[in-house]
């Protein structure tokens, strides 16, 4: 039906149901869009454009050394076995994927994955239980903290189940839609799912890859034992394989026979073994063969002759008691039993498994592996855009594969960190080779996308814009920091309750000159009081603060600005929370040419609960674990009033989760390519790449953390940088830089 065989009644309904705002019947959707196609897939709120959005990507940090260690006994300065395969660097992208896959779609890097032959095989594992989020627990002292997740990941499980799974379907079609952008045309996607949304994906990936694109629907039976007293327990997901194209790069798996087919099929003994019998013919080549005569039967194997005596002579031709001749092939010959589109010899990730990291939607390595050997050659690049605990990247750096991976939480993205340094010292103590990786993000260029400032314009434009928003920006920092605006300042923008308030600049660090310009505005009008938020801040502000601001008369704090900010639900709610920046303390031992590097303070006033809160809502004799001004502490109510509180963090070193050292810190700056007014240009960021050459970390294993570094040797005299990168435990980064002289 066409919209000129609807009746004046049903025009004139549409036409006041148009008018009055209203959202259309589905019959009448269904009439008016029949003629396009046999079929169409349609939503509430499906919206065809895709974001062709491209923000510079900044590299924050590098690892190309898993950790550099001097050598006792040795020649040599440090450990030099293994090697960093040259050319590609892996990727480790923190943020939203969908801005990713726009700027890695329409970008500069674009080039860079079609120099290394494109894009091969992507692997996700989106999310796809509802109750899921983004918290994780935290071990400390035995007990369980719960780290929730921040507002942004907040808002991205809102986005993604709001309005339940037409809200889902939004997020994953544009994404989708992306990622078959990105695909090399030889290139293959597997989507991992559940029964929950399994069967909308399906139809979703039919209308991006097409119906003639789909492969497989694999089940992957991943538990054994599951009990449901209201149904049939579900102990499988589901894997929809599709290829961008025809072009299908396919390698057949086996998987080893069972001691049940053995026992079947593998009848016959001689001195080398068990075999198989075979027909010959089956064997054979085409365009040649063999006739024989037995006992007055005549047969043909198509094979050539030549193969048929070569058997003979090597004594590989066995008679049935039929007088039919067949080939024996041994059990140790065999590769197995090619693998089908149910996996029952996959068992999921148990608590008792070495590579388990206690990350809730951990895959097991052997699923990946399976799936990588399977759609890509050595050498191939990869890619997992929710990549949650890093299995994708592990597993390809153990086949020899390239790899980008994604994730917008700041775990699953610290997680993947530790993961790939761990196995990179693994590689390297087995003589391996290792790619190196960076930490990459959107950076400055992200906020600016978040409040409407062009990044394809020159910096001049961009600055003009700027300024010509700078009220409204501040504004709206104002507002999500629950703060008033004030006149007649040049520095101090707003108040929240007895402090002032300075707002820092959207695309630049906050820095010293700038905090001294506000602690002398505010000396000057006899305030005492100020919080100066920030985006980013200069390295070393924070001890420049705490030490030598401390006791002039006016208290500062530093207070970092979240993303966050930028999402007016989140501001209306009340839900942004701005937190202290942290402050770490290092000594550095010089010797000579020679440094080493002792983590000797941290400071957090990271506050999650409400601790008066919680004890309210306790019942006696319950308790609760919680996050409170620095300190994790569980509370337990004793009695109608009594309370008690047991801090368990009892030392500073409990909050740090990960430290790592660049030892020469201004030796990499950052340049990146940015797009201005059409014309891509180089631009240095007035940064550095923090080179990673020596780290500590807690692991499942080994809890224990080393506060002191390898030495490590300068090879020149003169002034060095040194930067000191702390991770605390709820995956947070705090930097700060020293200097020392050799």
């Amino acid at each position: 039906m066409s919209i000129e065989e609807l009746s004046d009644k049903e025009k004139n309904k549409i036409i006041d149901l148009i008018k009055n705002d209203e959202n259309l019947p589905k019959e009448y959707i269904y009439k008016l869009f029949s003629n396009d196609e046999d079929v169409f897939l349609f939503w509430n709120g499906r919206n065809e454009e895709i974001s062709n959005i491209v923000l510079p990507f900044h590299s924050i940090e590098h690892i190309d050394e898993p950790r550099k260690e001097k050598l006792q006994g040795s020649g040599e300065l440090f450990d030099i076995r293994g090697r960093q395969i040259e050319g590609w660097t892996n990727k480790l992208i923190w943020g939203d994927n969908k801005l990713i896959l726009s700027s890695l779609v329409n970008g500069p890097l674009r080039e860079e994955i079609e120099e290394q032959g494109g894009l091969k095989l992507i692997y996700i594992d989106p999310p796809f239980k509802v109750g899921a989020d983004f918290s994780f627990d935290i071990d400390i002292q035995g007990e369980n903290a719960t780290k929730k997740q921040s507002v942004l990941e907040e808002i991205a499980y809102r986005d993604t189940w709001g309005r339940g799974i037409s809200s889902y379907l939004n997020m994953m079609y544009e994404r989708l839609k992306l990622m078959h952008d990105l695909l090399d045309e030889e290139g293959s996607i597997y989507v991992h799912c559940d029964y929950k949304v399994s069967a909308h994906l399906r139809i979703l990936l039919d209308d991006i890859f097409g119906t003639q694109h789909f492969q497989n629907e694999i089940i992957w039976k991943r538990s054994t034992a599951h009990s449901d007293s209201e149904g049939f327990a579900n102990l499988h997901d589901t894997i929809f394989y599709y290829t961008k194209s025809d072009k299908i790069s396919f390698d057949v798996q086996y998987k080893p026979y069972s001691d049940e087919y053995i026992e079947k099929y593998y009848r016959h003994e001689d001195k080398r073994g068990r075999f198989l019998d075979r027909d010959l013919s089956a064997k054979g080549l085409k365009g040649g063969g063999y006739r024989y005569k037995w006992k007055g039967k005549e047969g043909y194997w198509r094979c050539p002759k030549t193969t048929m005596e070569e058997y003979e002579e090597k004594n590989r031709i066995y008679y049935t008691s039929n007088n039919t001749p067949r080939y024996k092939q041994y059990l140790d010959e065999m590769d197995g039993t090619p693998v089908q589109d149910i996996w029952t010899d996959i068992n999921a990730v148990n608590s008792q498994a070495k590579e388990r990291l206690n990350y809730p939607t951990q895959k097991p390595e052997s699923l990946i592996n399976r799936i990588i050997k399977t759609s890509t050659n050595e050498g191939d690049l990869v890619a997992d855009f929710f990549c949650g605990s890093g299995t994708t990247s592990a597993v390809a750096e153990k086949l020899n594969r390239k790899w980008i991976l994604s994730d917008l939480g700041r775990f699953a993205v610290h997680t993947t960190r530790k993961r790939m340094i761990e196995l990179q010292r693994g590689l390297k103590d087995e003589g391996e080779n290792y790619r190196a990786f960076e930490l990459l993000n959107l950076g400055k260029y992200e906020r600016q996308h978040f409040f409407g400032v062009p990044t394809n314009v020159s910096g001049d434009r961009q600055k003009k814009v700027l300024e010509a928003k700078q009220e409204k920006y501040v504004n709206l920092i104002l507002e999500g920091f629950s703060a008033e605006r004030v006149e007649g300042y040049k520095y101090l923008h707003g108040k929240r309750t007895t402090r002032f308030v300075h707002v820092g600049p959207l695309n630049m660090p906050v820095t010293r000159d700038l905090v001294e310009a506000v602690y002398q505005e505010c000396k000057d009008d006899l305030i005492t009081q100020v919080d100066i938020l920030g985006f980013e801040f200069e390295m070393g502000l924070a001890p420049f603060v705490e030490e030598q601001m401390k006791d002039k008369g006016v208290d500062i704090r530093l207070k970092n600005i979240p993303r966050e900010v930028f999402d007016p639900r989140a501001v209306k709610k009340g839900q942004v929370k701005f937190f202290d920046v942290a402050y770490l303390g290092a000594d550095t031992k010089v010797n000579d040419k020679e440094v080493q590097v002792t983590l000797s303070n941290f400071v957090t006033s990271y506050t999650q609960d409400d601790i008066e809160d919680v004890e309210n809502n306790l019942r006696k004799g319950s308790s609760k674990v919680i996050i409170d001004n620095g300190e994790i502490i569980k509370v337990t109510k004793e009695g109608d009033g009594i309370y008690d509180r047991e801090p368990l963090t009892s030392s500073w070193t409990d909050w740090i989760d990960y430290w790592a050292v660049d030892f020469n810190y201004e030796s990499n700056k950052e340049i990146i390519k940015v797009e201005e007014d059409g014309e891509l240009k180089e631009k240095w960021t007035g940064n550095y790449i923090f080179e990673n050459e020596w780290q500590s970390f807690r692991t499942k294993q080994d809890n224990e953390l080393e506060l002191t570094s390898a030495p490590h040797e300068y090879k020149e005299p003169g002034r060095y940088k040194i930067m000191v990168k702390v991770v605390d435990i709820l995956g947070v980064d705090t930097s700060q830089v020293f200097e020392i002289e050799v």
